[in-house]
């Protein structure tokens, strides 16, 4: 599954000081791991902030860190049956989960680094080149996957990924968008969603 969804917009608390119930983040993690998607998308909304505040602090840098959030929440999206309330809260996992994508960017990035200042400039540009095919190459893999499995879906349940997904919509502005209501846009993104998963061979 391919996100695109605007995390520096996402707070953890709303944003117009009203109180409100804080959602049970061990509870939509739970249905998430059944492959609920409509519970996925609200932990989304609930962990958002605080997975994105994480890597900013951890990575100094914004664009990276929110590079590093969203493959986290995908993680946990594949990943939700692994978690185990017996060992810790499921802001707690989660949050595992963002700083150790955080903290091996970090090294990555330092490694990296060593290595040009190691092997000198010509070393520099073979491995710069070397990096960047491998990248072009796992993007492409990646991008072939994600469209196969949007192939696999309705009409109707692609048109409201990518509109939720890909376009940063909200769910009520894709029900007005694609002109059906909001409790049929829903259903039409929970089934897509779940379908999508088992077609990329999400791991339970």
């Amino acid at each position: 599954m391919s996100a695109e969804r605007h995390l520096r917009a996402v707070p953890d608390t709303p944003s117009d000081g009203a109180s409100a119930p804080a959602p049970d983040v061990t509870s939509l993690l739970e249905r998430t791991a059944l492959g609920d998607a409509e519970a996925y998308e609200r932990l989304y909304d609930a962990v958002a902030g605080s997975v994105f505040g994480l890597a900013v602090r951890i990575v100094r840098d914004r664009d990276m860190a929110e590079d590093i959030a969203q493959e986290a929440l995908v993680e946990v999206w594949h990943r939700a049956a692994r978690f185990d309330s017996a060992l810790g809260s499921a802001r707690s996992w989660i949050l595992t989960i963002a700083h150790r994508r955080a903290v091996d960017r970090v090294r990555s990035e330092q490694a990296h680094t060593t290595r040009m200042h190691a092997h000198g400039v010509r070393d520099e540009v073979d491995a710069a080149e070397q990096d960047s095919v491998v990248n072009v190459m796992y993007r492409e893999w990646e991008s072939a996957r994600v469209r196969a499995g949007m192939d696999s879906l309705t009409e109707r349940q692609r048109e409201a990924i990518e509109l939720t997904y890909f376009k940063g919509y909200t769910q009520r502005e894709a029900a007005d968008a694609l002109g059906v209501p909001l409790g049929t846009a829903k259903a039409r993104i929970r089934d897509g969603l779940i379908k999508l998963r088992d077609a990329l061979g999400g791991e339970r």
